[in-house]
């Protein structure tokens, strides 16, 4: 399978023998990359992107945010912008990060991957639970027993 970098927006994949051309577009690598990333346990979320707890509910809008991709002739390079959960090992979540998006955009596209450069731009950390509203005008009673 050859690159052919025709195209600035996207990848142009040849094989022999095939009846035409496939195409990838680079938004196409960065969602497939921010899937990946956001389906790794202490990953928050993207950078200016939402939580991917709400992914499944808002739909595929936004999902290439936080996602840079750069190609050269012979491969890809990935840079992303992660918010990390509190509590997670950074060096640990980031290799696992590395790992899953490298090993999509490979499986997916055919493309070669160079590297995939990690950037923790925050960490999120788990509001407290509020008390429930009605709970300032309720009066505590204690009954003491003599």
């Amino acid at each position: 399978m050859a690159i052919d970098m025709e195209r600035q927006d996207g990848y142009k994949l040849q094989e022999s023998g095939v009846f035409g051309e496939v195409q990838i577009a680079d938004e196409v690598v960065a969602i497939i990359s921010s899937l990946a990333a956001l389906e790794v346990e202490g990953v928050a979320k993207m950078s200016g992107n939402i939580p991917n707890e709400l992914v499944s509910k808002l739909g595929m809008n936004n999902l290439s945010k936080g996602v840079k991709v750069e190609v050269s002739p012979e491969s890809v390079a990935i840079e992303l912008a992660l918010v990390m959960k509190y509590g997670f090992s950074i060096p640990k979540v980031s290799e696992q990060v590395q790992e899953k998006v490298k090993s999509a955009i490979e499986s997916m596209t055919g493309l070669s991957v160079e590297r995939v450069d990690v950037r923790i731009v925050g960490v999120a950390v788990d509001k407290p639970q509020k008390a429930p509203k009605n709970a300032k005008n309720q009066k505590s009673i204690q009954i003491m027993k003599k």
